[in-house]
């Protein structure tokens, strides 16, 4: 049986890497260079599944994958959430006070103030949290420290500075697993989320309208964002996310009333709820 190859953006060390080794332990990661990369990665067949940040507890949405969603041809097939862990590390040698420059992606940056502003260290915008500590390492600089996931400090051989250095302990990563061919997760068998998109039309009370099915037919929405699609100001698109499954009686109801006040609606994927939904 062939390896299962996951496709994620960022480098050896990413928090992408370590959902990967931490749900999926026998496939092989595949670093791309971005987004686009992974998402062509799967197209091609060149990896089997992608592995996608979309949320953040902090930092809100992954904005870029809310575009790239629609238009992919890629179908939602799981979910789970990280515990986002960050440290601060450099070369053998590097110690807080020597430090002047931390590089970071720019979401781990904003979510790592405290540090950063009571050293007065200047933050430094990386492409990704695991290939700032790859530059920290091929530097050999005491004043350049990184800030990555705990991963990145064995495989670049980085000295932990400073552990648990995120501003939040609640600071969660959500991610979704993309597959070419759909795999909706049965009815009936525990909880689901269904994730679509729509376009309402420009009418007065359009959105209104369209949600109010969700709410008489007892259907519980988690997500509702906006974005504007080819910059045009009246189309608006709208990502989703509600509790159950499309066969189920009330959320077949909303569904078919929603499409009464759209343009459209795209079914991205139907898939097992994670367990960490439930946690208290």
């Amino acid at each position: 049986m062939s390896t299962t190859r996951i496709a994620y953006q960022g480098e050896p060390g990413a928090n992408s890497h370590m959902v990967i080794d931490e749900h999926y332990p026998d496939a092989e990661p595949v670093p791309c260079a971005s987004f686009e990369d992974v998402f062509a990665a799967v197209t091609a067949g060149d990896a089997d599944l992608a592995m996608i940040p979309i949320d953040n507890s902090i930092a809100g949405r992954v904005a870029d994958i809310h575009h790239f969603l629609p238009t992919s041809g890629l179908h939602i097939v799981a979910e789970h959430f990280l515990r986002i862990r960050f440290a601060v590390m450099g070369t053998p040698g590097t110690t807080l006070d020597s430090v002047k420059t931390v590089h970071s992606h720019v979401h781990a940056l904003g979510q790592c103030r405290k540090i950063i502003r009571a050293h007065g260290w200047t933050p430094l915008i990386s492409g990704d949290t695991a290939g700032a500590a790859r530059e920290i390492a091929e530097a050999h600089d005491p004043s350049r420290a990184s800030i990555s996931p705990p991963l990145a400090a064995q495989i670049y051989g980085l000295e932990v500075l400073a552990e648990d250095v995120e501003d939040e302990d609640h600071n969660t990563t959500r991610f979704v697993v993309l597959s070419r061919e759909p795999r909706r997760a049965p009815a009936g068998e525990g909880p689901v989320v269904t994730t679509f998109v729509f376009n309402v039309r420009n009418l007065p009370a359009a959105l209104y309208k369209a949600l109010g099915g969700f709410a008489t037919n007892g259907v519980n929405m988690t997500k509702l964002e906006s974005y504007m699609v080819d910059g045009h100001f009246t189309a608006t698109q709208f990502l989703c996310e509600v509790d159950g499954h499309p066969d189920e009686p009330g959320l077949a109801r909303a569904l078919e009333e929603l499409a009464f006040f759209t343009t459209d609606v795209d079914v991205l994927g139907v898939y097992p709820a994670s367990p960490f939904r439930a946690a208290p």
